[in-house]
């Protein structure tokens, strides 16, 4: 399998579970991709590259709370600019699925295999 460090939709995944969660930090959104995705291509780093370019663009924004213990930490939530991403990669996505499914069916035609 070809794999990268990074999905091409790693933003949209997190922008789908922001959405959906309201708020979350860098390593609960992490592990919601792990937990959630049939195929997780993205590490750590990667998320967290991912939340601030997102934030650059206005996509997210963060704040830090402070727990009664442990560290601090930056929560996320999508913003309006975010949730107008969200739509365009789903769009994106729609199209690419199609793409994908036209693939698939003549790939198996010519193998005559199932995937």
């Amino acid at each position: 399998m070809i794999q990268s460090k990074q999905s091409r939709h790693t933003n949209a995944f997190i922008l789908l579970f922001l959405e959906e969660l309201s708020v979350a930090y860098g390593a609960q959104i992490f592990s919601h991709l792990q937990s959630e995705l049939p195929y997780c291509l993205s590490d750590s780093p990667s998320v967290y590259r991912a939340l601030q370019e997102m934030e650059e663009k206005e996509w997210v924004k963060s704040n830090w709370k402070s727990p009664q213990t442990g560290p601090p930490r930056k929560w996320y939530s999508i913003t309006h600019k975010g949730r107008a991403a969200l739509h365009q990669y789903a769009e994106d996505i729609v199209q690419r699925q199609a793409n994908l499914n036209f693939f698939l069916k003549h790939y198996a035609a010519l193998n005559r295999t199932n995937l």
